[in-house]
C-alpha cells in the first residue's frame, strides 16, 4: 500500500476536503481524542489547542492507498495506521479515520494532532517520508502485492516510468496499380465526353487534371498522379479525341490536391463536431450511470446499518436480561455467577462487532467490484471515442495545412541559411582549424627534434 504523508495546518479546509462529495461514498471511520462527534468540529478542536503554541502545522494527514485491484479490509487499514501511528511517533495522539470510494478503489484519511495537550508542543516527525517508505515496502511484502519498481529501489525511481494509453491511427488501404488500371479503364469504358469522363472518376475517388508534359492525368484524394493514356490502355490519340486539348487555364495537379483537401477538411470538421456532440451526450450518459448506481449503493449501505443497528440493540438487550435484578442479583454476585454473565456477554459482543465487521466488508468489496466493472466499461467507451477523435484531428490538420508548392527554388540566389545549419557550419569550420593547428604543431616538433639529433655532442 502506497502511504503518503504531509504536515499541514488548515483544520477547516482539510474536513471540507476529506467530505467532499465527488467521492461515490465517504464514512468517518473514527474520532479519537476529541470532544466533538463530527470530522469538523474536532479538527478545529485540534486548531484551537495549537493557539497555545507556536506550531502552525498541527495535523499530520496520512492518506492509504492499496493497489487498485486489490481488497483490503477495515482490520488490515486498522492495523496498518496503528503500525503507521507507531512509526511516526504518534501514538495516543487524537486522530480520525475517513473512507474514500471512487471508481471502484477504497482508500483511506487519517488525521492527527501533533499537539501533546499536557505538555502543550508538537510531536517532533522525523524522516516521516523514509519512514512511511520502509512501511510500505513491507506491507508489499505482507500482503503479497506486486510492488512498483519506483518503490523497490529509490535508484529507479523515474518520472517517466509512467503508463499511457496506447493508440494507433487507423490506416488508409492505398489502392494498389492493378486495382487503379482497373478504375480507370471501368471510367474510360463508362464516358464518351470530358463530362462523363470527370464525373466517372469523382465517383471513384480521382479528379481529372492537367499533368506536367500536358497530358490528362488522373489525381487521387493523397495527390498522386495516374496518366490517362498509361493506366486506361489508350493512345494518347484516343484520349485527346475524347477529351480534347488542354489549355493552361486548366486545373493543375497542385489545384487539384488543394481542392481534395479542402472537400477533406470541410468533411471531417463536420464528422470532428459530429463526434464532440456524442462525446457530450456519452458524457452526461456515463454520469447519469454513476450517479444511479452511487445512490442505489448508499441505500444499499443505509439499510444494512439500519439493520445492523437494530440487531445490535436487541441482541445487546437479550444479554443485558441476563442479570437478575433485586435480592438474587446480590446473590449472583456472591456466587460469581453475575461475573460469568459479565464475561460472557463482552465475549459475544466481541463476536458481534467482528460479525457486523465482515458483513460490511463484504458489502464494500461487492459495491467496489461493480464501481469497477462500470468505471472500466466507461473507460472502454472513452477510450473508443478519444481513438476516433485522435484520427479525425490528424486527419484534419493533415488536409487542412497548405499544400507545399512544387515550384523549384529561385536560382538567382542561395535559399536563406537557417540559425542552425549555419551554427552547425561554424562548429565544422571551427574543428577544421584546430585540427590544422595541430598538425603544424605536429610538424615543427619534429623538426625541431631531428635537428637536435643531428648538431648532438661527437662521441
Amino acid at each position: 500500500m502506497i502511504l503518503v504523508g504531509n504536515q499541514r495546518g488548515g483544520a477547516k479546509n482539510l474536513a471540507l476536503h476529506l467530505l467532499k462529495p465527488e467521492n461515490d461514498h465517504v464514512e468517518v471511520h473514527e474520532l479519537r481524542g476529541f470532544a466533538s462527534d463530527n470530522l469538523t468540529g474536532a479538527l478545529n478542536e485540534s486548531y484551537a489547542i495549537s493557539r497555545g503554541t507556536r506550531c502552525k502545522q498541527f495535523l499530520y494527514s496520512l492518506s492509504i492507498n492499496p493497489p487498485p485491484r486489490e481488497q483490503v479490509s477495515t482490520a488490515d487499514f486498522e492495523k496498518t495506521i496503528e503500525r503507521a501511528e507507531t512509526e511516526l511517533g504518534l501514538t495516543d495522539q487524537p486522530r480520525a479515520i475517513v473512507f474514500h470510494e471512487k471508481e471502484g478503489r477504497r482508500h483511506a484519511h487519517v488525521v492527527w494532532s501533533r499537539i501533546k495537550v499536557d505538555e502543550m508542543r508538537a510531536v517532533q516527525l522525523s524522516h516521516d517520508r523514509l519512514k512511511l517508505t520502509g512501511l510500505s515496502r513491507e506491507l508489499y511484502r505482507e500482503h503479497g502485492f506486486k510492488m512498483p519498481r519506483g518503490l523497490m529501489r529509490s535508484s529507479e525511481r523515474d518520472p517517466r516510468n509512467f503508463t499511457l494509453d496506447e493508440w494507433q491511427q487507423a490506416k488508409r488501404l492505398n489502392m494498389k496499380p492493378p486495382q487503379i488500371r482497373t478504375a480507370l479503364e471501368e471510367c474510360w469504358a463508362v464516358s464518351d465526353s470530358r463530362a462523363s469522363f470527370e464525373h466517372a472518376l469523382q465517383s471513384r475517388g480521382f479528379k481529372l487534371a492537367r499533368g506536367d508534359r500536358r497530358g490528362f492525368v488522373a489525381v487521387d484524394m493523397h495527390g498522386a498522379p495516374y496518366s490517362v493514356p498509361k493506366y486506361t490502355g489508350v493512345r494518347t490519340k484516343h484520349v485527346r479525341d475524347r477529351l480534347g486539348e488542354l489549355d493552361q487555364h486548366y486545373p493543375s495537379v497542385e489545384d487539384r490536391k488543394r481542392e481534395f483537401a479542402d472537400e477533406i477538411a470541410g468533411r471531417l470538421h463536420e464528422l470532428r463536431q459530429q463526434e464532440e456532440r456524442k462525446a457530450e451526450q456519452e458524457r452526461q450518459r456515463q454520469e447519469a450511470q454513476r450517479k444511479q448506481l452511487v445512490e442505489r449503493q448508499r441505500a444499499e449501505r443505509a439499510r444494512q446499518q439500519a439493520e445492523l443497528l437494530t440487531r445490535w440493540e436487541r441482541e445487546n438487550t437479550a444479554r443485558q436480561e441476563r442479570f437478575n435484578r433485586g435480592w438474587r442479583k446480590l446473590l449472583d454476585h456472591f456466587t460469581g455467577r453475575q461475573q460469568r454473565i459479565r464475561e460472557q456477554n463482552i465475549a459475544e459482543r466481541h463476536q458481534a462487532v467482528l460479525r457486523d465487521r465482515a458483513a460490511k466488508d463484504a458489502l464494500i468489496f461487492r459495491h467496489m467490484d461493480e464501481r469497477r466493472a462500470l468505471t472500466e466499461r466507461q473507460r472502454q467507451d472513452l477510450h473508443r471515442a478519444q481513438e476516433r477523435k485522435r484520427e479525425l484531428e490528424t486527419d484534419f490538420r493533415r488536409y487542412a495545412s497548405p499544400v507545399p508548392s512544387s515550384r523549384k527554388p529561385d536560382s538567382r540566389g542561395p535559399p536563406e541559411t537557417s540559425p542552425d545549419f549555419a551554427k552547425a557550419s561554424r562548429a565544422v569550420g571551427d574543428s577544421r582549424e584546430r585540427e590544422a593547428r595541430r598538425e603544424a604543431f605536429k610538424e615543427k616538433w619534429r623538426e625541431q627534434r631531428n635537428e637536435g639529433r643531428s648538431h648532438g655532442p661527437e662521441r
